[in-house]
């Protein structure tokens, strides 16, 4: 054991400098100010307005404003509605059931019979097939 002898290093830790981030915050800004040192303000066109946005913002607005045209998704037709209705209860099946058959979830079931639905041709036919009756159309 006496003849271990350890060598030990100094190891220097350095900090970095300060990114320019945190050269702005306001503990810098104060500790530069007491030192005497030279400090810079720079007022930027549009701090903290929303100037640029609000010019495009209110010309969209006024042209919202002035659309008369009345803007809505295409509901389930009566007619349609009660025909998925009738065809189903025909064939003795419950909602869950249709939707099993045709691989959708029993919500677009319900929400076709309650007439809430945006018609969508591909469901339309799975349905026709399904229940083997002929919703649209002449019949």
């Amino acid at each position: 054991m006496a003849g271990i002898t350890q060598d030990w290093e100094t190891i220097v830790i350095r900090k970095k400098a300060p990114t320019a981030a945190a050269r702005k915050d306001e503990k810098a800004v104060n500790a530069a100010r007491r030192a005497g040192a030279d400090i810079e303000t720079i007022r930027k066109a549009n701090a903290g307005t929303n100037k640029a946005a609000s010019s495009s913002t209110s010309m969209n607005t006024r042209k919202l404003d002035e659309e008369t045209e009345n803007l809505a998704h295409d509901k389930v037709p009566t007619e349609l509605k009660k025909a998925i209705m009738q065809a189903r209860m025909d064939k003795k099946l419950t909602q869950s059931q249709l939707a099993q058959l045709i691989n959708e979830k029993p919500q677009i079931i319900q929400d076709y019979e309650s007439g809430k639905a945006i018609p969508n041709q591909q469901i339309i036919s799975k349905l026709e097939r399904a229940l083997g009756a002929k919703l649209r159309g002449k019949k």
